[in-house]
């Protein structure tokens, strides 16, 4: 595609935008909750073609998820450049259901997006969505939402926007804690951004729920403290008017500005299935261009609040990704297209040493657990995909299985596993937990019960297409084999749940083995095969 940017420009998980640019570069920092290494940044030169260049928060000083529920750990960072360093905010969110949220808000900086990146600077746990603005006077100011735990009729428990100075000598927040904004009548008032233009400091937030009702806020003061105005024709940015948008849950924004003095917008969306209201990919980033009107209020360059899935942007190509990726762990680091659960401890769960050419996996806890999870996985960024992995594992008894998985969280996932049967005969048994909570009970399927030759590896495959998922396999010389029934994609997904707010990442397709005896039982896994079938 010429001339054009194609949304969503990050697609798969990846929510909560945060913009920055130095020079002519470009950088988007977004979520990762409890997926490891921990904070995702890409890099752009051109606003349309983009490619992943690091997650920073790669050790256990930075970031310890170990214990954190589903959808908690890192929540909306903030990327800034100011100083001859980037600075990096982020929320360890440990609890958020009910009424209480513990999070924590912590600083990293470095003098590249290479690194080293620090350790962090703790600044405070009032409240999630922390954002740091550099004020042309050279002062600094965290803001970040303040949690009201209380429950009150007529009232939500997003409490307002907080903004308290920080002290780059003294490392920490300094002086009175002022609340500067207390959102409209969207409500649920989060994911905050300082910017000055023009003489007015324009506060930008989201409102409405991450879900379908989300939108982008925005107000303005001539006093950093506010009284803040808000927006005459707010909201700037949603798609909860128009079910018909391919770009839904539009919110959470930022901006940044060209070198030309443009400015556009980025701010996570969802592209539900069709038919549906289930987003398997989870939230992903957009972008719009917009215009600053005569009477100073940001706008969509071309009208109206509704997100656009193009942008035109003359002079630029979209190159569009390999429709095939293939993985041979041939080197000693797992390639960039993956993650791991929780653990700042890599090496308990995998290595690509012990056995050169392979990802070797080492059995450890259940299939969902918060803590040790041998699962090592990569989004999926198209309703249209297939993965395909070659294991070899030997298991002594029905407690080791290993495979191939769709995983969304503990109660949402699909699994291929090799294990052994009661006479002690390796087999492959479909796995699956549909959601139904709290309990999340696990669906295991032996119906058509394939017999594995023993010490042969095997190779599993998964297809996906739209709503519909179907397991594989081949073993020796044999042709593939489909296996089980078509199983529920869909639910794999934000909205799948049993729940009224659902969850925040988006559906991995990866590799994982457990050994629920305690043994670390190891799987061997040859390759990993990625197929976007159809876009």
């Amino acid at each position: 595609m010429k001339d054009a940017i194609k949304n969503p420009i990050l697609p798969g998980f990846n929510p909560d935008p945060s913009i920055c640019r130095v020079g002519d570069d470009y950088y988007i920092a977004t979520s990762t909750f409890e997926w490891y290494p921990g904070v995702q940044i890409h890099h752009s030169k051109d606003l349309v073609n983009w490619q992943l260049v690091t997650r920073p928060l790669t050790r256990a000083s930075q970031l310890d998820m170990r214990g954190n529920p589903d959808s908690c750990g890192i929540w909306a960072p903030c990327l800034s450049y100011a100083d001859g360093l980037f600075w990096l905010i982020y929320t360890d969110m440990k609890r958020y259901e009910g009424n209480f949220k513990d999070g924590h808000n912590y600083l990293v900086t470095a003098p590249s997006m290479t690194g080293p990146w620090s350790d962090p600077v703790y600044l405070n746990s009032s409240g999630f969505d922390p954002s740091l603005f550099h004020d042309d006077d050279g002062r600094k100011w965290l803001i970040n939402l303040q949690w009201d735990y209380r429950q009150r009729e007529g009232r939500d428990r997003f409490g307002g926007i907080l903004l308290q100075e920080y002290d780059v000598e003294r490392q920490q927040l300094v002086g009175p804690i002022n609340n500067i904004f207390a959102g409209t009548k969207l409500k649920l008032t989060e994911g905050s951004h300082l910017y000055r233009r023009d003489g007015w400091y324009h506060l930008l937030v989201a409102e409405g729920g991450t879900g379908y009702d989300h939108a982008v806020t925005m107000a303005r003061s001539r006093h950093i403290a506010g009284p803040y105005e808000v927006h005459p024709e707010n909201p700037v940015l949603t798609s909860k008017h128009d079910p018909d948008c391919p770009l839904q849950r539009a919110g959470h924004a930022d901006l940044v500005e060209t070198p030309d003095g443009e400015t556009f917008m980025v701010h996570l969306c969802g592209r539900p299935l069709p038919g549906t209201r289930r987003s398997p990919l989870g939230r992903e980033t957009a972008i719009q261009r917009v215009t600053w009107g005569s009477d100073g209020w940001l706008r969509l360059a071309d009208g109206g609040i509704t997100p656009s899935l193009e942008i035109a942007m003359p002079g630029v190509e979209f190159i569009p990704p390999n429709e095939e990726e293939v993985h041979t762990f041939a080197s000693d680091a797992l390639p960039m297209e993956f993650q791991w659960l929780r653990t700042p401890q890599p090496e308990r769960i995998f290595s690509l040493t012990e056995r050169p050419g392979y990802l070797r996996l080492f059995g450890r806890e259940s299939l969902g657990s918060w803590f040790e999870q041998a699962l090592v996985a990569r989004r999926q960024d198209s309703i249209y995909c297939s993965a395909e992995t070659v294991l070899s594992f030997e298991p002594e008894d029905l407690q080791q299985f290993a495979g191939l998985t769709a995983y969304y969280n503990r109660f949402k996932f699909h699994f291929l596993a090799v294990t052994l049967n009661d006479n002690g005969q390796k087999v492959l048994s479909i796995m699956s937990c549909c959601d139904e909570w709290p309990s999340g009970s696990l669906t295991i399927s032996n119906s058509d019960e394939v017999i594995l030759a023993p010490d042969l590896p095997v190779s599993l495959g998964l297809d996906i297409y739209e709503s519909e998922l179907q397991f594989r396999y081949q073993q020796g010389e044999a042709e593939w084999q489909m296996l089980g029934p078509v199983l529920d994609a869909g639910l794999l997904s934000d909205e799948g749940s049993g729940r009224a707010h659902g969850y925040f990442t988006g559906n991995f397709l990866g590799m994982a083995a457990y050994d629920i005896s305690g043994r670390g039982t190891p799987a061997d896994f040859a390759e990993f095969r990625y197929r976007r079938l159809n876009d």
